[in-house]
């Protein structure tokens, strides 16, 4: 068996087994902290688009609470919620987008919690700067310290390992391709701009990361909000049946879906396999990705930037992956098949339902949408692995060093073939999840208490 081979069978065992862990954890904290996140979630939304969260006047900090959530959405909304949708409702039907849903609620309580105990936890580095993550969780929170200790240098290297596969060649990758099929630009030309540019931010760090993605993140989510919405108003006659039909076979033991949305047979349990599996893909929730760059807010109340960060999860999946998953079901493309015979699925199914409501203008939008999310998705990584590595190595002093590596790697991502690469970078991310998901249970008592003390802080709010 080549390597190949072996890591799409360790890819796959690994991916059921995750899938089951982090619903499991998302389910306990849920129940733990008695919905309290989702139930807050209209507070949250609220302080997000506040003038209050651009400002950095509260507490110590690098960076504004709204700049660390879009920094933290850079890093998730990426290829997940065009590619990943697309594939979720081909491979698992399209009931996989309300398990997409499913993972987002119950999401919403792993990524307040992850995010909220990486403020609690985080510490300064030599330069002053916030340091923070699972790993300083696990480190400073757990009683156990050679626990913690192990459990924070296992999530570290594998975090190091996610930020230069899943987070920098496959976006790169993706970038590269789909210019080059639109705009026929070559792939060198690409790498080398996109290397470079990549650089350029990056060499200014968090700072200069987080006002960048506070840019990127909020246009092109509009962008693509706006863009996906007009299709599917002019698609409004197929709306219904394709709404029907999602939320039919999400539940319906065997279903063959038809009409309007073309022919494809699936079951209710390949519709929550591929639609969890994509949901955690997009979202991140229960990962500890997102902790990182939540660590490095200016705030003296933890929870209040939890439930600021844990929106990111409904404007991934809720939102965006939403407006995905109702464009190609009211489009009527699901279930077209290429001139071989084969079933079209991913980035050209999501072109190919913009394309039945806007022409060749369709077609623009998605790869102007995958460039630049893929390339916010790069920066917010970068970040992640550059913390991930002052970590293990205990010192910020190759913060340069990885910057110019790491943007090597997005050359490299973006002239090469990377079939390997996709499968590595699932097993990395699922890996670094393990660690994250125990220390967030071993925690869940000081998650709870802190959540009802600051209750008090919302019902003041409120009146």
């Amino acid at each position: 068996m080549d390597i190949a081979k072996l890591l799409e069978l360790v890819d796959e065992q690994l991916s059921q087994v995750m899938m089951v862990l982090i619903l499991g954890v998302g389910i306990f904290m849920t129940v733990k902290l008695r919905f309290r996140p989702q139930r807050n979630l209209p507070y949250a939304i609220k302080k997000t688009l506040s003038k209050e969260a651009r400002k950095k006047s509260e507490g110590e900090g690098d960076v504004s609470p709204f700049a660390a959530l879009t920094t933290a959405l850079a890093a998730t909304i990426g290829t997940g919620n065009i590619v990943g949708v697309a594939t979720a409702m081909v491979s698992g039907g399209p009931g996989a987008l309300v398990w997409m849903w499913v993972s987002a609620f119950l999401g919403l309580s792993t990524k307040f919690s992850e995010c909220m105990l990486a403020i609690k936890y985080r510490e300064k580095n030599e330069d002053g700067e916030m340091a923070g993550g699972p790993m300083y969780t696990m480190k400073n929170g757990l009683k156990n310290k050679k626990l913690g200790a192990a459990l924070g240098m296992s999530f570290a290297i594998f975090a190091v390992f996610a930020s230069l596969g899943i987070g920098n060649m496959t976006q790169a990758n993706s970038i590269s391709s789909a210019l080059n099929s639109t705009f026929q630009i070559p792939v060198e030309l690409v790498a080398v701009i996109l290397a470079g540019v990549t650089l350029l931010i990056i060499f200014g760090g968090i700072q200069s990361i987080s006002k960048v993605a506070s840019v990127i993140v909020p246009v092109m989510a509009v962008f693509y909000i706006l863009a996906g919405l007009l299709v599917i108003i002019i698609n409004y006659k197929n709306l219904p049946s394709g709404t029907w039909m999602i939320l039919k076979m999400a539940v319906q033991p065997n279903a063959v879906t038809g009409g309007a949305l073309g022919t494809i047979v699936a079951s209710m349990t390949r519709a929550m396999r591929f639609g969890v599996a994509r949901g955690i893909f997009s979202n991140e929730a229960g990962l500890g990705s997102a902790a990182i760059t939540a660590a490095a807010v200016t705030t003296k109340e933890p929870v209040k930037q939890g439930y600021i960060n844990m929106t990111g999860t409904f404007w991934d999946t809720i939102v965006v992956c939403t407006i995905t998953g109702l464009c190609i079901a009211s489009s009527g493309v699901l279930g077209m098949t290429d001139e071989a015979g084969k079933l079209v699925m991913g980035a050209p199914l999501t072109i190919a339902a913009f394309s039945s409501a806007l022409g060749d203008v369709g077609r623009l939008l998605v790869t102007i949408g995958i460039t630049f999310f893929a390339f916010s998705t790069i920066l917010g990584w970068e970040y992640n692995g550059e913390k991930a590595i002052e970590y293990i190595l205990g010192t910020d002093r190759y913060h340069m060093v990885y910057r110019i590596f790491f943007a090597c790697v997005v050359f490299l991502g973006a002239t090469t073939a990377l079939d390997v690469v996709w499968n590595f970078s699932d097993i990395a991310n699922y890996l670094m999840a393990i660690p994250n998901l125990i220390s967030m249970v071993l925690l869940s008592n000081i998650v709870k208490k802190e959540v009802e003390l600051f209750q008090k802080d919302i019902k003041k709010d409120k009146k």
